[in-house]
């Protein structure tokens, strides 16, 4: 990161978001729809939720499916016009598909 790839900055920042997206709390269909509205809560905070911890084994499945993602996305992409892309895809893929591979693999 430090040569400022931008493939591999894309590619984690993309990532992080999708990390901090599994940590959401899933909305019930109930808490969708409301309550009247004098029956509203009020007040700083009253809207804010505990986000989810992931554990270790939860951010490397969010990894892996991202990384799956992308190879599955470069398959598709089977046109000479877009061996490019097809190629960019697999490299990201590779750069998370490292991460979980620990500092050894290297």
């Amino acid at each position: 990161m430090r040569a400022r790839d931008k493939s591999t900055v894309s590619v984690l920042r993309s990532t992080l978001a999708a990390l901090d997206n599994a940590e959401a709390v899933p909305v019930g269909e109930a808490e969708l729809r409301g309550v009247a509205l004098e029956h509203a809560p009020v007040g700083a905070g009253t809207t804010e939720a505990v986000r989810r911890e992931l554990s270790e084994s939860d951010v490397a499945d969010v990894v892996r499916a991202e990384a799956a993602e992308r190879l599955e996305a470069a398959e598709q992409l089977t046109a000479p016009a877009h061996a490019d892309r097809a190629a960019q895809l697999r490299a990201e893929a590779a750069v998370l598909l490292s991460f979980l591979d620990g500092p050894d693999a290297a």
